[in-house]
């Protein structure tokens, strides 16, 4: 989603607008009064309608409230993404983009008609209290979610620093619905987290797409390359990334790309298109690169794996991605409220379109948990002709005696095995020993040199 400023540009668009009517009006005049009647009447009907409440209502009504709540019914015809946001909402928006604001710390959505958190920003209030990407929230604070949409939902959530609000939540795998208390607290995103992978490797989080993202990637790569000479294999995690600024999934995926398409947008008028192009100034290096996401990647995630992809920068690898693929742009509206609209659609550089599709990886990659890794690890747990006792020494066993070194390679491997449940692990170590997907990532790509060697058949 990319902010838009009226401001300055007011009068100018207004005079625009008028200009183009005008034209069209003389063009085709008859078309265009017929047109103009037809949202008179509509408007009539909706101004006789509001009159006769404030006339007649049992009780005394506030007229801005009446028209809020016009509005909201309105949009509520349209997709999910498109909302009427009150002038308090309007200022949590701002501040949820510069990135810090008051909250639970997750990303909503409304899928298959039921709201659906996307993802919980790492270290948040609802990330510590045990929600997780996927979890479909069926009631706040004893009411029902069914109905709301996704500004209703966030205004019911945001409340107080230090309260507590109780969400029912679905969860695949549970039998009945789960109630997780969730205090709410001031939320601070980081949107990119940086793990030196040894050798000159780098990994990337991004958690999202904030004001500073793009600027604070280029100074986290920049120090990984003055530490090591160079980058000898990025890999950038875009897996529970809900999105955000437009205009930062450009300017990343052009640090990668001297030239091409980055994405194109189309609205109503299909013969109007208009494309992002990548720049050579301020391209990094041509090492590899492979880019995680998973179905709770959207939006601008989307955006920056396929234009990686289409431009054949990087290997993506995972899960289908979520497929949120609409431009929504925001209008400030005269008494501080806004409006959030969707106006086009977002292609890949090959002119797919994300919209209910998403991304498909170069290589499906599915991920398990801690728990899952170590019951695979004890099931590889083998003997080898090393183990066996007796068995014919290798020269480098026979070097290992002569020097001393006489310990049983049995023991040896059983000493390791203690040793590395005791030992304290590196965050790099953690993070291969722990996550599926990362440890197929980065084997990749220490291997993508030796692979290039190959010649197609």
């Amino acid at each position: 989603m990319m902010p838009f400023r009226m401001r300055d540009k007011k009068r100018w668009v207004v005079a625009t607008i008028g200009a183009l009517l005008l034209a069209a009006g003389i063009l085709n005049f008859p078309k265009m009064q017929a047109w103009a009647e037809d949202r008179y009447l509509d408007l009539q009907l909706f101004t006789k309608v509001l009159n006769l409440v404030q006339q007649y209502y049992v009780e005394e009504v506030d007229t801005k409230k009446l028209i809020y709540g016009g509005i909201k019914g309105m949009l509520s015809e349209l997709d999910p993404h498109t909302n009427f946001l009150p002038p308090t909402m309007y200022k949590e928006f701002e501040s949820e983009t510069a990135g810090e604001f008051g909250g639970l710390g997750i990303e909503i959505t409304v899928k298959d008609d039921v709201l659906t958190v996307i993802s919980p920003v790492e270290d948040a209030p609802a990330w510590k209290a045990g929600i997780k990407a996927g979890d479909r929230v069926v009631g706040i604070d004893g009411e029902s979610t069914k109905g709301l949409s996704l500004v209703e939902a966030a205004q019911k959530m945001r409340g107080k620093k230090g309260s507590t609000v109780k969400l029912l939540i679905l969860r695949e795998g549970l039998k009945k619905p789960k109630e997780i208390a969730v205090t709410r607290g001031t939320v601070k995103l980081q949107s990119v987290k940086y793990v030196d992978m040894d050798e000159g490797y780098a990994y990337v989080r991004l958690t999202g797409f904030m004001d500073k993202t793009s600027k604070d990637l280029v100074s986290k790569l920049k120090d990984h390359e003055k530490k090591h000479k160079n980058i000898k294999g990025l890999i950038i995690d875009l897996r529970k990334n809900p999105g955000g600024l437009l205009d930062q999934a450009i300017k990343i995926s052009d640090l990668f790309l001297d030239s091409g398409v980055i994405v194109t947008t189309m609205g109503r008028n299909q013969k109007r298109k208009e494309a992002e192009y990548a720049k050579k100034s301020g391209t990094l290096g041509a090492f590899p690169m492979v880019v995680l996401v998973d179905e709770y990647s959207a939006s601008a995630s989307e955006i920056l794996a396929g234009a990686l992809q289409d431009n054949n920068r990087a290997l993506i690898m995972g899960q289908r991605s979520f497929g949120k693929g609409s431009v929504q742009s925001v209008v400030r509206l005269g008494d501080g409220s806004a409006l959030k609209l969707t106006v086009a659609r977002y292609y890949t550089p090959n002119g797919r379109s994300i919209q209910a599709e998403g991304i498909v990886p170069d290589i499906i990659v599915d991920n398990f948990s801690a728990e899952e890794l170590e019951k695979a690890r004890i099931k590889r747990m083998v003997r080898r002709e090393a183990d066996i006792k007796g068995h014919l020494l290798s020269e480098k066993e026979i070097n290992n005696n002569k020097n001393g070194d006489s310990e049983s390679p049995l023991d040896f491997w059983w000493a390791s095995e203690t040793e590395s449940k005791d030992k304290k692990l590196s965050i790099r170590d953690e993070l291969i020993k722990n996550d599926f997907q990362v440890l197929q990532a980065f084997n990749y790509l220490k291997a993508w040199k030796t692979l290039k060697q190959f010649k197609e058949l």
